[in-house]
Order: structure tokens, then sequence, then C-alpha cells
């Protein structure tokens, strides 16, 4: 095991990510994680965490962590940890990361990532946007000390950065389609099979990651750099064709992490919007609006329902799927909306399963996001549906 894949906080992209590595890495790898609950306790302790239960291996190389974890706290407490080379991902950053109000922002948890990328031999982010908006936002953001300012942080992290976007397998989801989108699909297809387009997708990201392994000649010898050329920006396995359903999904979908930090699992959401559609013809039926984000503010609720009760007012017809996941603080107006909304809304609430989730988006019109603040959009990145983004403050493209 040459490779420790760090992650403390275990939900959503950053576990679509690490579970996307442990595959490809297979044996070369230990993944070590903690549940995605309360990310600013994880920020603010985690380290202490895996000080205590990351196994020591004399065998390790590389050491990949997500930027919730305090890289430079584990290094001072593992100095075995300190010696591999170090890469630290940004899924987003808390240099530029909205809060309810400026006073709110805590200091500590930019901090955190201002240091990390100090120890870091490679810090990458998932965007440019991502990438430029924390290394400008360094001067500013350390101004807030009051006196004895550390100076060039920004020319001195600067070098080790790179973007390397987050790599999406888009798996066949034809089986969940209706009919009338197959048909359009086979028409696309039809065309970009003839070009070029699908051929090249990725190959920026596969050239990255080689020019990211082959920067030390201990991660030649990992193992990790002849698996990262078939981690591409997007990985179709295989383009499907509308005519023969495919019923196959990622072998991950069904399986369950066995890290025992991992959450419980989640009561099970039975969930067929063909059989609640199953009766409206396509051209007649309402225009069904799926919204799959996280339920924070963040996501910009409020924008959304606040467009969707118009609607009601204005007796317009529409159906309504709320997905994504809630945690511990669920903003009100996700239960005044649901409330408001009646018999517009088909469903509400987390789905667990994935193939229930891929149902949701290919029965849907129009996928919408009303994030704030959306560096990479895993949750609707597919060439399968529309995405309709509302004009926000600080909202930005992938």
């Amino acid at each position: 095991m040459r490779v420790l894949l760090i992650e403390a906080f275990y939900g959503g992209s950053h576990k679509q990510l690490m579970d996307l590595l442990q595959e490809e890495l297979q044996e070369d790898c230990v993944l070590c994680t903690l549940p995605a609950k309360k990310w600013h306790w994880r920020a603010r302790t985690a380290a202490l965490y895996f000080m205590q239960t990351v196994p020591i291996n004399p065998n390790y190389r590389i050491l990949f962590a997500s930027s919730v974890l305090n890289l430079a706290e584990l290094t001072a407490l593992r100095p075995d940890l300190g010696k591999l080379k170090k890469v630290l991902y940004f899924h987003e950053n808390q240099l530029v990361y909205p809060v309810q109000k400026f006073q709110e922002r805590d200091f500590q948890y930019g901090y955190n990532q201002i240091l990390s990328c100090l120890v870091a031999d490679v810090v990458v982010f998932n965007s440019a946007f991502n990438m430029e908006s924390f290394l400008t936002s360094i001067g500013k953001f350390m101004k807030l000390i009051p006196d004895h300012r550390p100076k060039d942080l920004e020319e001195i992290i600067r070098p080790k950065c790179q973007v390397l976007y987050f790599p999406v397998r888009f798996p066949d989801v034809s089986r969940f389609m209706p009919e009338h989108k197959l048909a359009h699909f086979e028409k696309v297809i039809g065309v970009k099979r003839n070009g070029i387009a699908y051929q090249t997708v990725g190959l920026a990201s596969q050239q990255k990651c080689r020019a990211l392994m082959k920067t030390s000649s201990t991660a030649r010898k990992s193992g990790l750099c002849e698996v990262q050329p078939r981690l591409h920006t997007t990985q179709h396995e295989g383009l499907p064709s509308p005519l023969i359903a495919v019923a196959r999904l990622n072998k991950s979908e069904a399986s369950e992490s066995t890290n025992p930090c991992q959450e419980e699992d989640k009561q099970h959401l039975t969930f067929n919007l063909s059989n609640i559609l199953s009766g409206w013809d396509y051209q007649q039926r309402p225009l069904h609006i799926v919204w799959p984000h996280r339920w924070e503010h963040d996501k910009g609720p409020e924008t959304f329902f606040e467009v969707l009760l118009k609607l009601k007012e204005k007796d317009l017809p529409f159906h309504v799927s709320v997905l994504g996941e809630a945690f511990s603080e669920i903003p009100d107006i996700f239960s005044e909306a649901k409330k408001a909304l009646g018999s517009s809304v088909l469903h509400w609430g987390y789905l667990p399963r994935k193939d229930e989730y891929f149902q949701a988006l290919c029965m849907a019109d129009v996928v919408i996001s009303t994030a704030k603040h959306e560096f990479f959009g895993v949750a609707i990145t597919s060439p399968w549906w529309v995405v309709i983004i509302f004009p926000c403050t600080k909202a930005v493209p992938s």
C-alpha cells in the first residue's frame, strides 16, 4: 500500500473522488475517512484523529487529501507522513466560500488551508476559478491579522498549484430515459460519433495527471502514475445506444463502505418516477423541475423556491422534485416551500441509491442550480439533461 488517501469529510463529491481513486488504485492504497458531518469540526480536529488512526506503514510514498484536513497539523503530529509526497485537493476554498454574514466567516478555516498549501508538495484545484480566487485572496485575507503579517504567501504557493478537473464517470443510463429523449439523443449521438468530440474528452486532464505524478521519483515508483491516465475529466463507459437499454451501472453504486467511521445507512426511499408519470403524455404533462443539491444556504434555495412560488401564484402547472442531502441544520425555507407547493411536489428528499437519482434526473425536463458558489457541480455534471442557472450574486461557471 503505497498511496495513503485521507478524507476528513467523506460524503458527496469528496466521497466520489476518493472512491474512484481507491477503485483505480485497488491494492496499492489505503483509505482513511471521517463521516460527512459537522465539517467545521472536521476542519478543526481531523488531524488529531488521523494522527492516532492512520496505520504506520513504511511503504507509503504519496499522501492525497482534500483541503478539509489541516495538513500542516497532521504532518507535525506524524513526522513519518510529512516525508511523503503530499498532494492537496481543493473541492472549494474557504477564502471566498459564501457565508450568510461577513462577520460569520471564521478566520481559522481559511488559515488552515493556507498552512496546508505551504506544507504540500502539489496543490490541485478542480477549476481555474477555484485556484485563482484562492490565490488572489490570500493577501487580502492575511490583512485580517492585526500586525506582524506574513508576506509573499501567494508567490510561495502558486508554483505548486495546478488545475485538474474533477474526474467523472458517466454510466449508461439509457434504461431510465423516456422514449422522446432517447429518440432525440440518438440523433445527437449519430452526429457526434462521426466527429472527434468524444475522442478528445479528458485529454488535457490525462496529461495533467501524468505530469502531476512525474514530479518526483517516488511518484513514479508508486504505481499511481500508470493508473492516472484513466481518470478523465469526463470518462464515458462506452457511448450508449438508445436502442439497447443496458442495465449496467458502476459497480460502486451498490457497494457500501466498510470504513468504521462511515455514517450509518440512511433510510431507503422508494422512488419510481416512471410509474408516477406513466399516465401522462410528455407533451401534455406539466414541466418537471429537479433541484438536486445540498439543503444549505450556499446552494441558494431561497432563490429557487421564490421562483416556484411565483409560478404557483400564477396557476402555472409544474412538478418539482427536490433532491439532495440534508444535514442537522436545514434552512426553514424547505419546510415552508414544501407546504406551499403542495400537489406540485413529486418527490422531496435525499435519494441514497444512484439508480434512483439517475432516474430522477433523466425524467426531468430541467435541472436547476441556484448556487451562490459552485466550482464544479458534480450533482448535475452530465450530457443527458438541460441545466438552467439562475443569475445569483457570486454564481460562477465551473
